[in-house]
Parts: C-alpha cells; sequence; structure tokens
C-alpha cells in the first residue's frame, strides 16, 4: 500500500514537472516568434541599443564581404527530405566590429571541403538579411578539422582568429543573391511544443493506475478477510 501511493506521488510529480517544462518551452517559442516577426534591422543598429534590445531571433541585415578561406562545413543537414551540409562562413561587416558567423544554407552532402567552390558567395560587398540565432554549444576545443556537427562561436572564432559576433546569422536573402542557386536557404526551424504534454499525460496515467491497482487491491483484501462486519458478526455467540 505504501509502495502504490509513493509510486502514485512521483508520477504525480513528474507530471507537473513536465507541465513545467512544457509551459517554460511555450514561453520560449513566444518569445522566438516576437523576434522573427519584426521588421529586419541593420544590425550596426540593433547593436548599438544594447542591451536594452535582446538580439537573439531578431531579424537583421549585414553589409560586409565573406572570408571564403575560414569557411566551415555543418555537416548532417536535411532540405526537402535530401542530405547534405550547410556552409558557415565568416563575414566582416563594412563597418567594422566583429565578425559575423553567416549560415549560408543548405549544399548536397557530397559539397564537403570548404571552401566549396561550386557554391562561392559573390566577390565584394553583399547585404545579407537573416534571423540571429544563439548557438548551439559554446567553449568548445581547438578544432581539428573544418568541418563541425554543430555551431560553436568559440571554436569558430579560434579559427578566424578574430572576434566573433556571439549569434550568427542564418541567411535568408542575400543581395547579390548567389550566381548558381547554392547554397540554399534554410527554412527557420520549426517550433514546437516538444514531447512534454504527452510525457505529462503519461505521469499522469501511471499516477491513476497506481492508485486503481491500490484499490482494487485494499477491496479484494476486505473481502478476501471480511470486513469490519463480518469480523464484528462472527465474534457474536450463536443462540442456544
Amino acid at each position: 500500500m505504501v509502495l502504490a501511493l509513493l509510486v502514485a506521488a512521483v508520477c504525480v510529480k513528474l507530471g507537473f514537472w513536465q507541465l513545467d517544462r512544457l509551459h517554460g518551452r511555450r514561453d520560449v517559442n513566444a518569445r522566438i516568434r516576437v523576434g522573427l516577426e519584426q521588421v529586419p534591422r541593420p544590425l550596426t543598429e540593433l547593436l548599438a541599443e544594447r542591451p536594452a534590445v535582446a538580439l537573439g531571433f531578431r531579424q537583421v541585415t549585414v553589409t560586409g564581404t565573406y572570408h571564403t578561406a575560414d569557411e566551415v562545413i555543418l555537416y548532417g543537414r536535411t532540405l526537402d527530405g535530401r542530405n547534405g551540409n550547410h556552409i558557415l562562413t565568416p563575414l566582416e561587416p563594412s563597418g567594422g566590429g566583429p565578425l559575423v558567423i553567416v549560415d549560408r544554407g543548405w549544399v548536397p552532402f557530397e559539397m564537403d571541403t570548404p571552401p566549396v567552390a561550386a557554391a562561392s558567395p559573390p566577390s565584394g560587398t553583399v547585404t545579407v538579411t537573416g534571423a540571429l540565432f544563439p548557438p548551439d554549444a559554446s567553449g568548445g576545443g581547438v578544432l581539428t578539422s573544418p568541418t563541425v556537427s554543430r555551431v560553436d562561436l568559440t571554436q569558430l572564432a579560434g579559427i578566424v582568429g578574430e572576434d566573433v559576433l556571439p549569434m550568427y546569422v542564418l541567411l535568408a536573402e542575400q543581395d547579390p543573391a548567389q550566381p548558381n542557386g547554392l547554397p540554399r536557404p534554410a527554412p527557420l526551424p520549426e517550433l514546437t511544443e516538444g514531447p512534454h504534454l504527452n510525457y505529462a499525460i503519461q505521469w499522469f496515467a501511471f499516477a491513476t493506475i497506481a492508485i486503481v491497482g491500490l484499490i482494487v487491491l485494499v477491496r479484494r483484501d476486505l473481502r478476501d478477510h471480511g470486513g469490519p462486519e463480518a469480523r464484528a458478526g462472527g465474534n457474536e455467540a450463536e443462540p442456544a
């Protein structure tokens, strides 16, 4: 009996924990949507307004020149069901400041050696429009290969040997455009609520099963051993 109650209590606690995570995910998604719905603004303006303006997930424009010699392949990315990679290329802003790492988009899987000649950006000055995203990781070790599985701006700063913006730009448009159509701009990540609601329902179901099981066992025990009335009746003496 005690074990069943303990199991039920733990399951209920885990269910509410998953609901808390769901609410947190919804809050983050709401902030992301607000940022992505903003009209693109020059990055220099947003930087000048920090820390009053949060940079995360804001639409920005950046004008500068690409450093193709320091490109990095972000491997293992799909587009329209096709396997491939993304190309991360540093952009030096025309007005100065830290380099901006630009995820220029998707290329076929066989294009895995930077700089990717078949997807070279326009030479000279370009204007990039895209959304700012926080890195996937930070503080990784020194890269021994120009191929990465996640965006770690600390590692990329080590490759370029200069300061980089603490967020990268997921390219949406570029002027002038790519001369041969590659890389293809990647779509914005889909905002989902994750599995938290399903997990919460499962934990509450487990708690319900434990309670129902406990009730069944108690009723069976009372039936097998007799209830209070049966025990009291059994103690009465039979009439002469």
